[in-house]
């Protein structure tokens, strides 16, 4: 497991548009899954023990997310054969296992990933709905133990941007392991 930190990315670019399935083959493209506000994209993965410690809080931040105008979406680019714990068909049962109520969807070509020059699970970003990147960093202070976090980077992020204000705090990077690439 190495430990890598996400890319410091020019805020306002415009994200790279995606088509992806989620593991029972549904279709889902990145405008649709937009909210009123923008959307949140999560690069994650089953296997990953920083992945595996934030996907209850970001679960729970997708709900108060969607309430403030935000859709919420993950992203496994980590489809590769050494790592069968992130295969299509254990990803649908994390679906369920974790009740994720929002797409999980599979970057079988890593395509998506590289586009957005993801580096790490989990790899967080927000775009609004002209797709312009407002936030990229971490989800809040304490990877580890949400009983240690003092500070939501991410909730605060959402909470300016619902009030149609610029993110004005500043963004610390993700980290987490590294993305498999093939």
């Amino acid at each position: 497991m190495a430990l890598v930190e996400s890319l410091s990315l020019e805020l306002g670019q415009v994200m790279p548009d995606f088509v992806l399935s989620d593991p029972n083959q549904a279709s889902h493209q990145r405008d649709t899954l937009m909210g009123e506000n923008g959307l949140i994209i999560a690069f994650t993965c089953n296997h990953c023990p920083y992945a595996i410690a934030i996907w209850p809080r970001l679960i729970a931040l997708s709900k108060t997310a969607q309430d403030q105008g935000f859709g919420t979406c993950a992203i496994n680019p980590n489809i590769h054969p050494n790592y069968p714990d992130d295969q299509p068909d254990q990803m649908a049962k994390k679906i369920q296992e974790w009740q994720i109520p929002f797409p999980y969807l599979i970057d079988e070509t890593q395509s998506i990933a590289s586009a957005y020059q993801a580096q790490c699970t989990p790899d967080l970003y927000v775009i609004n709905t002209k797709a312009e990147l407002c936030y990229h960093g971490r989800l809040d202070d304490h990877w580890q133990d949400e009983a240690h976090v003092q500070q939501e980077d991410l909730k605060l992020a959402l909470d300016d941007l619902s009030q149609g204000k610029p993110v004005s705090r500043t963004q610390y990077p993700s980290m987490g392991c590294s993305i498999k690439w093939q």
